[in-house]
């Protein structure tokens, strides 16, 4: 388990040194002059040049990504163009609101996506199955965009019970988190449902319900828990991702996460907080999935042996 844990950790560093390679190229590859490109046909001479000296640009290629990573090591990402502050400080007062909806969403998704996959297996090939898994289909084909504009319209326009966008409060966050929650759900019920009706059907199950143990033991305790690494995965993914900034959500309830940064960085071409903003959401896609793959050996025994297989 020790090797196969090294061998994700050299993975995880090579993914992020892939990155911090494409977030430095976006500087140096768009088309045009980027200092001209930050500061606008309008900036003097002087200005561009100074902005070159500043951010090191009239230095050689090799020397300044390896000068730009020696003070990203050092938690320097640079200052942004836009407010003049660091940029990891913007990032980390975003980030807390960001995680705040991420962990809401997905908590509510799962709750969702497990309940929809249990009921449709247990009542398989039945109006109810039919039903939980249209609309799962439905959840996974809607924009969320769209629905987020329709959960506004009802909730906060029509009903009035929350308010409609711009604050970090418990009611500010209920009508996103649900939005991210149902459309998240959608392809964990659809794993669920497909592990647990493959899982029913072995003889195991079959001996429980002959012994005369319980139906929600037996779809809980024996079956749930041998379809939970695939969902697991698909979950890590996600939260993954909305950490990375939910930015079609955030942006349709003006949340104020890494997603609306994230947008307001590109619309002012704001290029060092786009570079800082690009190595978090990678550096949390290679957390995350580190952490999946060591609940993997939580929830099935099994995967121990066959990474120490793998490992010698």
């Amino acid at each position: 388990m020790k090797q196969y844990l090294l061998n994700r950790m050299l993975s995880g560093v090579i993914v992020l040194l892939g990155i911090s390679i494409f977030s430095f190229a976006l500087v140096h590859f768009i088309p045009g002059d980027p200092v001209r490109i930050m500061l606008g046909e309008k900036a003097t001479k002087i200005q561009v040049e100074q902005l070159r000296e500043q951010m090191g640009l009239n230095q050689p290629l090799p020397h300044q990504y390896l000068t730009y990573m020696e003070r990203v090591i050092q938690g320097d990402f640079g200052t942004s163009l836009q407010t003049e502050r660091p940029v990891i400080v913007e990032i980390m007062e975003r980030f807390p609101a960001t995680a705040k909806l991420a962990f809401a969403g997905i908590g509510i998704a799962v709750v969702i996506g497990l309940t929809m996959g249990i009921m449709a297996a247990k009542y398989k090939n039945t109006l109810l199955d039919f039903m939980l898994m249209a609309a799962a289909s439905i959840g996974l084909s809607l924009p969320s965009f769209w629905l987020g504009l329709i959960v506004i319209m009802f909730f906060s326009v029509q009903l009035g019970w929350f308010p409609i966008a711009g604050g970090t409060g418990w009611k500010d966050l209920v009508l996103p988190a649900c939005t991210l929650g149902v459309l998240s759900s959608a392809m964990i019920s659809r794993l669920t449902r497909s592990g647990m009706v493959e899982v029913l059907s072995h003889d195991y199950i079959r001996t429980a319900r002959a012994k005369g143990l319980r139906e929600s033991i037996i779809l809980f305790r024996h079956a749930l828990c041998n379809v939970m690494i695939p969902v697991v995965t698909v979950v890590g993914l996600q939260i993954a991702t909305l950490l990375g900034g939910a930015v079609i959500i955030e942006q349709v309830f003006n949340w104020p996460g890494i997603g609306t940064l994230a947008i307001r960085a590109i619309s002012s071409r704001d290029f060092p907080m786009i570079q800082g903003i690009v190595l978090l959401m990678g550096f949390v896609y290679v957390v995350v999935n580190m952490m999946v793959d060591l609940l993997y050996g939580l929830i099935d025994p099994r995967v121990d042996l066959i990474t120490e297989k793998e490992g010698r």
